[in-house]
Parts: C-alpha cells; structure tokens; sequence
C-alpha cells in the first residue's frame, strides 16, 4: 500500500505539470466562437467566404456606381478606393494567415480588415446606394461579423 501512495504521490504532479503544459498547445490551433471550437481549416473557410463575398461586393459596386448619379464624380472615386483598401486588407490577412502555423497570430491582420470594413460599412449606412448594394453588404458583413467572433473583435453593426 505504502508503495502505491509513493508512486501516486510522484505521478500526479507529474500528470498534472503534463496537462498545464500541452493545454495551451492543444487549444493554439483552435478558436470558440458562439460555443464552437475553430480550427485553422475552419478559419481559412470564413477567410475564402470573406474574400469570394468581397470580390462580388466590388463588382457590384463597381457596375451599380457606374450607373448611377455618381458616375464619374469624388464620391464614386472615393468609394471604389475604400473599397479596394478593404481588399487590399483582406488580401494581406490571406497571406499572413498561410504563413502562420496558428491562426490567432493573424488577429492583427483581422482587425486591420475590421478597420477598413468599418469604413466601408459607413459609407453604405451613410449614402443612400442602391439596394443591391445595401444586400450585397448584408451577407459580406455578416461574413466579417462570423470572423470578427472567431477572433473575438467587435463586430460591425
């Protein structure tokens, strides 16, 4: 019996030491969000979904300005710029996030995409676009919004 509370009293701490050390390791790779576990994969799909939504937006944008009171003024310049700065954000975190062995390394590069969707979200709530614009927005927002959650940012409203 004596022998057994040795080797138990020497496992334990042991095991215990193991477990604290391989749990941060374990949960590195992995992300919650609304009560789900992410992993890199996972994440890599909300970034694919984010970037497909956002070349449809653009284009969108692009052709709906283009027929619209303003074409060929500031306003539709400065539009399609701060839509492309919002792509030009997504396409760093894209690489950024391939070179990383862990997602949450890239949480810099999300809050830089955040910052210049935000912008873009004031500039859909603020001037009055055509409405295919304003659903197009919807969907990507919601998309920016699931990968903001992962990375637990602010979302946009």
């Amino acid at each position: 019996m004596r022998r057994f509370s040795m080797t138990f009293l020497f496992a334990l701490p042991i095991t215990c030491l193991l477990l604290i050390v391989s749990g941060p390791v374990t949960a590195s790779g992995q992300g919650l969000y609304r009560g789900r576990v992410y992993t890199k994969g996972d994440v890599e799909r909300i970034i694919k979904r984010v970037e497909d939504r956002s070349d449809s937006f653009r284009k969108i944008v692009d052709r709906s300005l283009d027929r619209s009171a303003l074409d060929g003024t500031r306003r539709e310049d400065n539009i399609n710029e701060q839509v492309k700065q919002f792509e030009k954000a997504l396409d760093e975190l894209r690489s950024e996030f391939s070179r990383q062995d862990r997602w949450l390394e890239t949480r810099h590069h999300v809050e830089k995409v955040l910052s210049e969707a935000g912008d873009v979200n004031a500039i859909v709530r603020r001037h009055f676009l055509r409405p295919v614009i304003e659903r197009e927005w919807a969907l990507l927002r919601a998309d920016i919004n699931r990968l903001a959650g992962v990375y637990d940012l602010r979302t946009l409203k």
